[in-house]
């Protein structure tokens, strides 16, 4: 008896060390590890929908409460002026969710582009949504009233071939965006007027 209750006291105590040592490793690794999904994760498609950005957006950021959750928004300064936010979405793609970043030009209220940011589709098909510049530069330049939708389904978005689940995430997501954007307007003319000054 005595043997097992020592046992389980060493047990224990191992396993609280262990839990304090990974505690540990977690708080200190958090900063490092959220630049480095910003960097090499949301980053491309940040730059690559605001590429005429004189400022760095993955800097230059905020954020904003939509319900229970913050969203980051990436500010694209433009002629001297903040002219442009991406933020993130995602839609229920073949393989699970498809992250988009979507950039919306807030002077002319039109779509900047979208980027996606993370998925888990097909390669060679479904992963043509990030890789594939003729499917997503269909997104520029659409207007603010949506819906946006693929050209099966009454839109203007021609699907990738073989991947229409995937190109329907797409869409539904920018579609979520656009909402979001309806919905937190106020808030993000209010923060886009104190960056400007």
């Amino acid at each position: 008896m005595r043997d097992m209750i020592k046992m389980l006291l060493v047990l224990t105590i191992l396993a609280t060390l262990s839990g304090w040592v990974l505690a540990a490793i977690r708080d200190n690794t958090k900063d490092r590890i959220e630049n480095q999904v910003l960097e090499f994760v949301k980053g491309p498609a940040i730059r690559s929908i605001l590429e005429e950005a004189t400022n760095d957006p993955i800097v230059d950021r905020f954020q904003l409460k939509d319900g229970d959750m913050e969203r980051t928004f990436f500010v694209g300064v433009m002629d001297g002026a903040p002219r442009a936010v991406t933020f993130e979405t995602s839609g229920k793609g073949y393989g699970g969710d498809v992250g988009l970043m979507v950039g919306i030009d807030v002077t002319d209220n039109q779509i900047m582009g979208v980027g996606v940011t993370t998925h888990g589709e097909t390669p060679g098909m479904g992963a043509k949504a990030k890789t594939d510049p003729s499917f997503v530069a269909q997104f520029r330049e659409l207007p603010l009233k949506g819906p946006v939708k693929v050209t099966g389904d009454g839109g203007s978005i021609n699907a990738i071939s073989g991947a229409t689940i995937t190109s329907r995430a797409v869409c539904s997501a920018t579609n979520d965006a656009l909402q979001i954007y309806e919905k937190l307007k106020p808030q993000l003319t209010e923060k886009l007027k104190e960056f400007n000054k």
